[in-house]
């Protein structure tokens, strides 16, 4: 968002440069051929469904502007701003200021994660209002506004998350200058959205890719633990688990492989790819281009584009056991050239993402980005558990996911048995965009980064900075304290 202007005057017209990127038979497939007049859209079940293809298309798209909200930038700086990532990237301040806790309100990545996040806001609004009225089939139709719906709650769940007091839109026609809403507000509503997506068909009786009411389950139980609702976010995340949709490939390899996309593991993924070439602008996805390292790409011959932008810290390698299967999937540091010889790294970088045999080039993917796995919701679950002191239950829960690692189970209660959960988390999750707010939402934040990265952080880094540039353009938004 460059300007909160863009929100009331451009939303429609930026909208209708996406809608016809999205073809309604397989909203993963774009076909840039037909652009459509905005007088004469949203008129069909067809427009309907081209609508909300269109906010789908912004979480990863990059043809359309700014990249999407899970392209790169969002859940680099997460692992950035973290113990878990270091930035290599030659000449990009704004990555080394995140990595290093120096970031302020001028930081460009901020500044594009907030514009990425409302441009998505801005398409789901333009759904929300504009199906309805549309003469169709009422079940699709509640469908339709239901995913919507949900990948608002998804936007706003990562902004208040990060910046806390933020604008709450939720029309297509917006005040030109709006003011932050309070905490408290973004999240009634995010749970409002939620509450409705979970009308949403279950897994498997809609297409893949798609909301569900799994994820929206799923969501929902994230969101209650955030808020320290640890009722309602055990109840949200044991509906998920007794659903019987769900459940761990397994090897922890398996939920990598592009055979198993959308597969028994992942509840919400965002795809990358070019449509079968349909679409003419770099639509791949960052994960090998950042994380695999550039020597790959100058002894192997076939693989190209690997750029090693960011890399895992020493800390979080030491921190798995040699027993750990995650170990060897996740991290990459040493690999054979073509002579036959070994080439050790001087950094630890990660290779999960890489399929071997679907992707033998490396650099550009066209592999899932796992915003929700089924291994979150089990380690939401016993998170909420520990918490209401339900500590036989929530060992189980994190057994089942260190069994599928190959360790050995454990019976823990109290600190230890949080600990040992954050601990699960951030081994199950390495660059996927969950540890700066699981080290915020429980407090570790400046602990653990200054074991990993020797690095102080002052409090103020519990939230980020509105970007200086939307405070330039408007008037009403404030400051978060210390910036």
């Amino acid at each position: 968002m460059k300007k909160f202007k863009l929100i009331k005057t451009s939303g429609m017209i930026l909208a209708a440069a996406l809608l016809w990127l999205s073809s309604c038979e397989d909203f993963l497939k774009e076909d840039p051929q037909d652009r459509i007049a905005q007088d004469r859209f949203y008129q069909t079940a067809e427009d309907a469904t081209a609508a909300v293809n269109a906010v789908y298309s912004n979480l990863g798209s990059t043809s359309s502007g700014p990249e999407g909200i899970y392209h790169s930038t969002t859940w680099i700086a997460a692992g950035l701003a973290s113990d878990e990532l270091i930035n290599k990237q030659e000449g990009a301040i704004a990555n080394d200021q995140l990595a290093t806790f120096s970031w302020n309100a001028e930081n460009g990545n901020i500044g594009t994660i907030w514009r990425i996040h409302y441009k998505t806001i801005t398409l789901a609004n333009i759904a929300i209002e504009r199906i309805p009225p549309i003469d169709m089939d009422e079940a699709l139709k509640n469908r339709l506004v239901n995913e919507a719906k949900f990948l608002r709650a998804l936007a706003y769940f990562n902004l208040v998350r990060m910046f806390g007091n933020v604008p709450l839109l939720v029309k297509e026609e917006e005040p030109l200058n709006p003011g932050v809403a309070d905490v408290n507000a973004v999240y009634t509503q995010i749970i409002s959205d939620l509450q409705s997506a979970e009308a949403l068909p279950l897994d498997g009786a809609i297409q893949e890719g798609r909301a569900t009411s799994g994820a929206a389950k799923a969501l929902l139980a994230k969101v209650y633990l955030t808020r320290k609702d640890f009722q309602n976010a055990s109840a949200k995340a044991l509906e998920v688990i007794q659903s019987n949709k769900y459940a761990l490939w397994p090897s922890f390899a398996d939920a990598f492989k592009h055979t198993n996309r959308n597969g028994k593991e992942a509840l919400f993924s965002v795809s990358f790819g070019d449509g079968g070439g349909s679409i003419s602008f770099w639509e791949f996805g960052q994960f090998n281009v950042r994380l695999l390292p550039p020597e790959l790409s100058k002894e192997i011959s076939g693989i190209r584009n690997t750029q090693g932008w960011q890399a895992a810290t020493k800390d979080l390698y030491n921190s798995f056991s040699d027993n750990d299967e995650r170990k060897k999937v996740t991290f990459l540091t040493e690999f054979v050239n073509d002579k036959g010889a070994t080439i050790k790294l001087s950094d630890i970088y990660i290779q999960k993402y890489w399929d071997r045999t679907a992707e033998p080039v490396a650099g550009d993917s066209q592999q899932d980005f796992p915003v929700i796995r089924y291994s979150d919701v089990l380690l939401t679950y016993a998170e909420a558990q520990a918490e209401l002191t339900n500590a036989a239950v929530a060992s189980q829960y994190v057994n089942m996911v260190r069994k599928r690692a190959k360790l050995a189970e454990v019976n823990l209660s109290g600190a230890a048995l949080k600990e040992e959960i954050l601990d699960q988390r951030r081994k199950e999750f390495v660059a996927e965009g969950h540890r700066w707010y699981d080290l915020v939402r429980t407090g570790t934040l400046e602990a653990k980064v200054q074991k990993a990265k020797s690095v102080a952080v002052k409090p103020i880094y519990y939230l980020f900075p509105l970007p200086q540039r939307e405070r330039d353009v408007n008037p009403e938004l404030p400051q978060n304290p210390g910036y």
